[in-house]
């Protein structure tokens, strides 16, 4: 047994470590790999820079989905149809229609407009729906392109609003016949997108006609 006061060779070592170089080093590690995990200021910045270019360069697909289409919502024979509001040129109260005679049954007759004769069409009776005859209610819709201008019936307006175009289909099963060859789409909610410029150019539907003064 050793009795004397010389200390053992584990004191010796205990004795000596240099707690200051020990923290010193600890600290060039945290530091270190602090530097790691935990970027500078501005190399945070760079990276959220980058992230928010690339999270603002939307695919063209992404855009697509995106895009709206204006339309003017209207009821006919209990089923909803829309035409795109830029060939809409206004909305009227079904009034003074004036019925012209040798016309085709679809063309209901004339209304004066502000001075302006325009030919009215019965899409119901043109696409064969049910019809229960012209009421107060009944609005004319005006289509305008740049060489024809005639007004189509509505039963009701319901109003103006946009449709993604994304959800815009082909067609349905159920539309069939004449309805098919002025159709642009169908949406989800079985709302008809009808084709107004493939309306305005038939030159089947529309009656020129001449009125006397």
């Amino acid at each position: 047994m050793n009795t004397d006061n010389t200390p053992s060779a584990s004191s010796s070592q205990r004795a000596r470590i240099d707690w200051h170089e020990v923290k010193r080093r600890l600290e060039e590690a945290r530091v270190a790999t602090g530097h790691v995990t935990a970027p500078d200021a501005e190399t945070t910045k760079r990276i959220l820079e980058t992230r928010a270019l690339a999270l603002g360069r939307k695919p063209a697909s992404d855009e697509r989905q995106g895009a709206q289409l204006e339309v003017v919502e209207f009821v006919l024979a209990e089923e909803h149809y829309a035409v795109e509001s830029r060939q809409v040129r206004d909305v009227y109260p079904l009034e003074q229609l004036t019925p012209v005679p040798c016309t085709p049954a679809f063309v209901r007759g004339i209304v004066n407009l502000h001075g302006e004769i325009v030919s009215v069409i019965d899409l119901k009776r043109f696409f064969d729906l049910p019809d229960k005859g012209l009421t107060d209610l009944n609005k004319i819709i005006v289509l305008e392109s740049a060489s024809m201008c005639f007004g189509i019936l509505a039963d009701l307006i319901v109003g103006v609003h946009s449709v993604p175009v994304a959800d815009i289909q082909a067609s349905l099963p159920t539309l069939t016949g004449i309805r098919e060859d002025y159709l642009k789409g169908v949406t989800p909610a079985r709302l008809v997108i009808l084709d107004a410029e493939a309306l305005l150019a038939d030159p089947n539907i529309v009656v020129h006609e001449q009125i006397a003064a």
